[in-house]
């Protein structure tokens, strides 16, 4: 008689174990709250240049990066 069962090997194992890890990491991420809003206040520009401002595509980039 021929066994119709596949042999238990080292690599199917830990390829079991990759896919299950990662699906518990992302569960994981899907249940976290969602980040604070951005403020809305916004400060007015420095007079000598540089420095970070909250500008409005500053705004549509963090709106774009949330998952």
């Amino acid at each position: 008689m021929q066994d119709t069962q596949p042999k238990a090997s080292r690599r199917g194992f830990f390829l079991s174990a990759t896919v299950a890890g990662a699906a518990v990491a992302s569960a994981t991420l899907l249940k976290t709250q969602a980040p604070a809003p951005v403020a809305e206040v916004l400060k007015p520009a420095p007079e000598k240049g540089g420095g970070y401002s909250l500008s409005a595509h500053v705004k549509q980039y963090y709106k774009t990066t949330r998952v």
